[in-house]
């Protein structure tokens, strides 16, 4: 995946506000569905979906509790994310200079 695809990738997870505000309080702290869903004012299953797909990008990450799973943000991804996105908004920096940075920093993403 080229550093652009993964820029894509990245901004269309982040094109949901709810995946936005999940990111966010999970950078906080970890939570269980429950509370994120009373938190954001919407239904469990919908923040079970948003979890998904955080899931499947690899930025966020499920641990088992007792009754519950708790989620929280996986550091790494996330920095990986910012670099992408860094070097994607970066305006001295051409697209063939994007690439090799992408390449050279994050060679093997889920996203």
């Amino acid at each position: 995946m080229t550093g652009l695809q993964k820029a894509a990738a990245i901004f269309k997870i982040l094109s949901v506000e709810s995946r936005v505000q999940i990111l966010h309080m999970l950078k906080q702290r970890s939570f269980c569905v429950n509370a994120l869903a009373r938190r954001l004012g919407i239904s469990q299953a919908a923040v079970s979906q948003h979890l998904r797909v955080l899931r499947d990008a690899g930025v966020v990450a499920a641990d088992r509790q007792g009754y519950f799973v708790h989620y929280r943000v996986s550091p790494a991804v996330l920095a990986q994310w910012q670099e992408v996105t860094e070097s994607l908004l970066r305006l001295e920096e051409s697209g063939e200079e994007y690439e090799e940075r992408i390449r050279q920093r994050c060679p093997r993403t889920g996203t």
